[in-house]
């Protein structure tokens, strides 16, 4: 039941804030909207306001927005063909926009709660090179060689960047400036190197605002990396998951409580957002790579090549989501 609702509940966020951020950049650009769908197949229910009908259909893993003259040619001046190139590109970005939107508001929210790791240390671990080095509890790390550390994100960052490399470490000790000289260990644990110690917790709403930012950022570049990965055919296909092991993973995820839930909505939402940028016909990204294209050479590309490289493009997500199904996920489950 876990599994459902937390399922239910992520593709629905995910889905209704990518629409709506389609919706609402429509709306702002004066372009006719016929219809806004949360959820696909029959209607359960509909009601017109104004121009538009607000569907919520039966199947709650998708939606859409329907433009006038998004598909096909239309003479209403507000028809998404007719309008200026520049607010059509804004339409196509912006569903991808509140994805990365919605994932910064999970990993702020987080953040907010759990606290950050500050600058200042809480504990030294025995035997570290910290400890060897003279570090104690209550010191607060203020610069790595000519880089000041606010928090123990900077700290690591400046460690991760050096490796093994001998740095000076500048230290607040109770008002007074120390320098000591540390060369940090590589941890198997953790997969890195580190100087053992653990850092005091702090809370700052404004900080978790920056952190929830920079998480979204690196959690991007990550998946920007992966798809790097997969064309030079370093990445293992084994590696993804189709619609089944998403679903699994969320519930597994959400039934550990509410932050793993959050953890979990903010990296879906992060990686549609991503890889709907994709330049791939079908996705947003091919469709704002066309509207480029005719920025460029100042005529739309022929809507037949459009429309054939759409359902090429199409065809291809559909093959490898199938694949994934059927070769990881349910490879997997009969593997347990």
């Amino acid at each position: 039941m876990i599994t459902l609702i937390s399922s239910l509940l992520v593709f629905l966020l995910v889905v209704m804030l990518h629409e709506l951020g389609h919706f609402t950049v429509a709306k702002l650009s004066g372009i006719k909207v016929n219809e806004f769908s949360i959820g696909m197949g029959p209607k359960i229910y509909q009601k017109e306001k104004g121009e538009t009908f607000y569907s919520l259909r039966i199947l709650p893993v998708g939606g859409y927005v329907a433009m006038e003259g998004e598909e096909e040619n239309s003479h209403d001046p507000r028809a998404f063909n007719n309008v200026h190139i520049f607010k059509r590109m804004a339409v196509v970005l912006a569903g991808a926009f509140m994805n990365f939107v919605l994932g910064f508001l999970a990993f702020t929210i987080i953040f907010s709660i759990v606290g950050y790791g500050s600058n200042e240390i809480d504990k030294v671990i025995e035997n570290s090179p910290a400890m060897t080095s003279g570090l104690k509890t209550g010191d607060k790390i203020i610069k790595i060689n000519s880089s000041p550390t606010r928090d123990i994100y900077d700290i690591n960052s400046v460690i991760s960047k050096n490796n093994d490399k001998e740095m000076n470490f500048f230290v607040d000790r109770k008002g007074e400036l120390l320098k000591f000289s540390i060369k940090p260990q590589f941890s198997e644990e953790n997969k890195m190197y580190l100087i053992g110690i653990t850092s005091k917790i702090d809370h700052s709403f404004l900080k978790s605002i920056s952190l929830g930012a920079d998480r979204t950022l690196q959690m991007s570049k990550m998946i920007i990396q992966s798809i790097k990965m997969m064309f030079s055919g370093s990445f293992k296909m084994e590696y993804l998951s189709g619609p089944v092991g998403v679903v699994q993973l969320i519930g597994s995820e959400s039934s550990k409580g509410f932050l793993n839930f959050l953890q979990i909505l903010g990296l879906i939402s992060v990686n549609l957002g991503v890889f709907n940028l994709l330049p791939i016909p079908a996705l947003d990204g091919g469709k704002f790579l066309f509207l480029l294209i005719e920025a460029i050479i100042g005529k739309p590309i022929n809507e037949k090549i459009e429309q054939g490289l759409s359902l090429i493009g199409i065809g291809l997500l559909f093959s490898l989501m199938i694949y994934v199904t059927i070769f990881n996920d349910i490879g997997r489950l009969f593997n347990k």
